[in-house]
């Protein structure tokens, strides 16, 4: 199979993904507007990613990219379910979508990996250029771990996906399905 041909077919599928993520979006509850006035608490630095946490703990793995400058390991207080992408920006996770799903998933997180970082994965190497659907083989995935329990690959988008204080949400880097999920 041609890189064009897998390109197109790993595009269909994640385009797949990513209306079951609007769909599931479209059936969620509406979400209820706080009625505090009070400014958010900002992010506080988690001891590790296994620390304790009163909030919601984020981390960010750039996994096989081995990009340490991306990886972030925070205690984000929240006190009911939150957006994932307020609950990044609260702790100053910067994603950056594609062209086509500026805000639904993410291309680049904390800058990685650079548009002109070269991507070794099995096939040869690649560059992201953020436009449609990152590659299959190459991308960022979006996790959620309940305060007891296992992690959970995301069903939804981080415009959508909620989580709720004592969760973890992790983006965690992936090249040809290493690693499969966050460490435990």
């Amino acid at each position: 199979m041609t890189l064009t041909k897998m390109r197109t077919a790993a595009a269909s599928s994640l385009a797949a993904a990513g209306l079951l993520f609007t769909l599931a979006a479209c059936s969620a509850p509406a979400a209820t507007p706080p009625t505090s006035s009070a400014p958010a608490p900002s992010a506080t630095a988690s001891p590790s990613a296994s620390g304790p946490c009163d909030g919601v703990k984020v981390i960010v793995d750039s996994g096989a990219l081995k990009q340490d400058a991306a990886d972030k390991s925070v205690c984000v207080p929240v006190d009911a379910p939150t957006l994932a992408s307020e609950v990044l920006e609260e702790a100053d996770v910067k994603t950056e979508g594609t062209v086509t799903y500026p805000k639904e998933l993410a291309c680049r997180v904390n800058g990685v990996p650079a548009a002109d970082f070269d991507i070794k994965h099995k096939g040869g190497t690649y560059r992201e250029e953020c436009g449609k659907m990152p590659a299959a083989f190459a991308y960022w995935s979006l996790w959620v771990k309940p305060a007891s329990g296992a992690w959970a690959y995301a069903q939804e988008g981080l415009a959508t996906l909620k989580v709720s204080p004592g969760e973890s949400l992790e983006l965690l880097f992936t090249v040809d399905g290493n690693p499969a999920a966050p460490a435990a």
